[in-house]
């Protein structure tokens, strides 16, 4: 079950976190992977254990914002494998700021990284997918569903991918293409350590403590659960499924009163 042999996959922000997690796990059900990420030596160490693994596995430096860059890198893919079957839009920014704190610059950058990025990323590879049919994962937010305090930017780009996700999932129902998202609470990655470091100097062990207990389910994610979520998504067991968001937040949503 849950076998992706003989699919090509491409995967934003693979280097790290959540992504390295699906990209180690794609490889692992028999997908040839395509890591595209910002920073190329993140993405090399995870190409490097994945092959150590006996997986398959490419990195490409890559900007999402950049279209250009997306559209070039992904029409090569394209040649090399033939074909491709999956897509994963993982990458993206977070911020802190209510809209009176959220300068100009911070909205410009979070909207060109989580937004453009998912629509260049969409835009280049959906033309091939057509070819076989195929799913598209992209990655939303729970913030794109209930308010959360000093993410005004952040909630309005994860709002908009699921638009975007409803939208594809309607247009290209009759090229075999399913396309879903998926809304994470908080996961317990480098990322989130770096930004309590960052923004809570001096008490990280009690800020993580407070954030993982935001959580009913008294702690955060780890990459690995959120990983699952998107090999089901996109694997022939899920063939009934499309234009759908699905939390995976620890009961975030419903169990918070």
């Amino acid at each position: 079950m849950f076998t992706l042999e003989n699919k090509t996959a491409i995967v934003t922000g693979g280097g790290s976190g959540i992504g390295r997690a699906i990209s180690i796990l794609f490889a692992k059900q028999g997908s040839a992977v395509h890591i595209l990420d910002f920073d190329s030596n993140g993405a090399n160490k995870v190409v490097e254990e994945i092959k150590a693994s006996g997986g398959n596995a490419t990195a490409h430096q890559c900007d999402v914002s950049n279209q250009q860059q997306v559209t070039d890198i992904i029409k090569a893919i394209a040649e090399i494998s033939g074909s491709i079957q999956l897509l994963i839009n993982n990458a993206g920014v977070a911020h802190v700021g209510t809209v009176e704190t959220t300068s100009e610059d911070d909205f410009n950058r979070l909207f060109n990284i989580n937004v453009k990025g998912v629509y260049n990323c969409l835009q280049g590879a959906i033309p091939f997918m057509k070819a076989t049919g195929g799913a598209i994962v992209n990655m939303a937010s729970i913030a794109s569903s209930v308010g959360i305090p000093d993410r005004f930017a952040y909630s309005m780009t994860k709002g908009a991918v699921v638009g975007i996700t409803l939208s594809v999932a309607k247009d290209f129902l009759n090229d075999g293409i399913r396309c879903n998202c998926i809304s994470p609470a908080r996961v317990h990655t480098p990322f989130v350590d770096g930004f309590i470091s960052k923004n809570y100097p001096g008490k990280e062990t009690e800020m993580f403590e407070k954030l993982s207990k935001t959580q009913p389910i008294g702690r955060m994610a780890k990459p690995d659960e959120i990983a699952h979520l998107v090999l089901y998504l996109c694997s022939d067991e899920a063939s009934f499924i499309t234009g759908c968001d699905y939390p995976i937040d620890g009961g975030f949503i419903n169990l918070n009163n």
